[in-house]
């Protein structure tokens, strides 16, 4: 078996509007197709990241909180490259987003810093 790259990130949210606008006007991920399933009672909404990538954002009624602190067994976090960490994180600072202190890679000497979802999922900003 050969993979040739992720395809999409699955991500489910507790409100879907406050979530579609984070990740669609704040983070600026392109609509690729909007789905409200009826027999489920839930949106999927396709987002596309970069050139490769997409999010599939799921709704259902009353999901569980992920357990994020202590850290949970499985996904741990999304991870985002960017050209400039600086601007992305006074990008962020813009929109009331709070972001933790900039960290360095030891392996790779690249910067990264780590933010959240409207959900507490956190996301790892990694600069390229």
């Amino acid at each position: 078996m050969h993979f040739t790259r992720v395809h999409h990130i699955a991500i489910i949210c507790s409100d879907y509007e406050r979530s579609k606008h984070f990740y669609t006007n704040i983070l600026g991920f392109r609509v690729i197709h909007e789905q409200y399933r009826e027999e489920r009672r839930s949106y999927k909404l396709d987002l596309q990241v970069g050139n490769h990538t997409q999010i599939e954002l799921f709704s259902f009624e009353h999901p569980p909180k992920r357990p994020s602190h202590p850290e949970a067994c499985g996904l741990r976090h999304l991870a985002l490259e960017v050209e400039n960490i600086e601007e992305a994180i006074a990008y962020l600072h813009t929109h009331g987003i709070e972001t933790e202190p900039i960290r360095v890679d030891p392996i790779t000497g690249k910067r990264f810093t780590f933010f959240r979802d409207p959900d507490e999922l956190p996301i790892e900003l990694y600069e390229r």
